[in-house]
């Protein structure tokens, strides 16, 4: 499943390119969207706010803190890159494979 993701490794962790559903009925990884982690949210996309739980809930489900987890690119779009510090891209599908339902694409 998380071999299809776009994970890069970079000189501090690695890269994660996700995909945002906001205001669903509950947090949850959904699959992969075009190479991005689908992640569905509780939040509103208002304030920022989705965007801030999307971190937290990612920390948690990692079970990393969050200042580990910063957000990069697409602060008001669904589509996100995250920066995940102390993990190589190997680590974080590892982990992830663990966490998310399979892919259906």
């Amino acid at each position: 499943m998380t071999t299809s993701l776009a994970i890069r490794d970079s000189s501090d962790g690695c890269t994660l390119p996700v995909r945002v559903h906001p205001g669903a009925r509950r947090n949850a990884i959904t699959g992969i969207h075009d190479g991005a982690l689908k992640v569905s949210l509780t939040t509103p996309p208002t304030d920022g706010r989705a965007n801030q739980a999307l971190i937290a809930f990612l920390a948690g489900e990692l079970r990393i803190p969050r200042a580990r987890v910063t957000l990069l690119t697409g602060a008001t779009s669904r589509s996100k890159s995250l920066r995940i510090a102390g993990l190589t891209a190997a680590q974080l599908r590892a982990a992830l494979a663990t966490l998310a339902p399979p892919a259906a694409e």
